[in-house]
């Protein structure tokens, strides 16, 4: 065996055995961002689940607004038109005058469970959970975090994408034989590709809420 194939051999095993390692470690990092990116997903799963719920929430203050709004006209169009006998005029005016209290704290519900309660007054609590007040989470915040899940998991994503691109590349450097030059170059572009999905993990790891 001449000296050249000799050395040809040796940076061939040498290109395997890197190919093998970057193999070994970029698996267990697409793992890893695999396993991270699925809890985003979920708690992604959530924030939908909540918009849509608290928009139904929101949806029916609205049609007991509207409910409330419409008695409150009846009741002034007979005041105003003298409709009522006079021995029940104050019972109507008290009417008036709770369906107006009634239909105030609708709107005021509206606008918690719209915008959420960090971000009124504490004066401004009107709508429990479980029996708590303040702790609202309006739908414009669910809407946000929605969001936010939904890029970070986008990130995630292309982040496992180049991680098996990458160990595509390292099986391809180890089925090739007596070809160092080209091995170098695979093993080469396998960590640059590889370190692109590590930034990209990283990158959607950091604007997860």
């Amino acid at each position: 065996m001449s000296k050249n194939t000799v050395e040809v051999s040796v940076a061939s095993e040498r290109a395997e055995a890197y190919g093998g390692v970057l193999i070994a470690f970029f698996a267990a990092l697409m793992a890893i961002s695999q396993l991270v990116n699925g809890e985003l997903e979920e708690e992604m799963m959530i924030a939908h689940n909540k918009v849509v719920n608290y928009s139904n929430w929101y949806q029916s203050k609205s049609i007991k607004e509207s409910l409330k709004e419409s008695e409150l006209d009846n009741l002034e169009a007979l005041m105003y038109t003298n409709a009522i006998a006079e021995d029940k005029k104050s019972f109507v005016y008290d009417k008036i005058e709770n369906t107006k209290l009634k239909v105030a704290k609708y709107k005021a519900e509206k606008k918690e469970i719209l915008i959420g309660s960090k971000n009124l007054p504490k004066k401004e609590w009107v709508q429990d959970l479980d029996g708590k007040k303040g702790v609202i989470v309006g739908i414009n915040e669910w809407k946000l975090l929605a969001k936010k899940y939904d890029i970070a998991t986008r990130k995630f994503d292309f982040g496992v994408l180049f991680f098996q691109i990458s160990i595509v590349l390292g099986a391809v450097c180890i089925i090739i034989y007596d070809n160092p030059k080209l091995q170098k170059a695979l093993v080469i572009t396998m960590v640059v590709v590889g370190f692109i999905g590590v930034v990209m993990s990283i990158y959607g790891y950091s604007l997860a809420p």
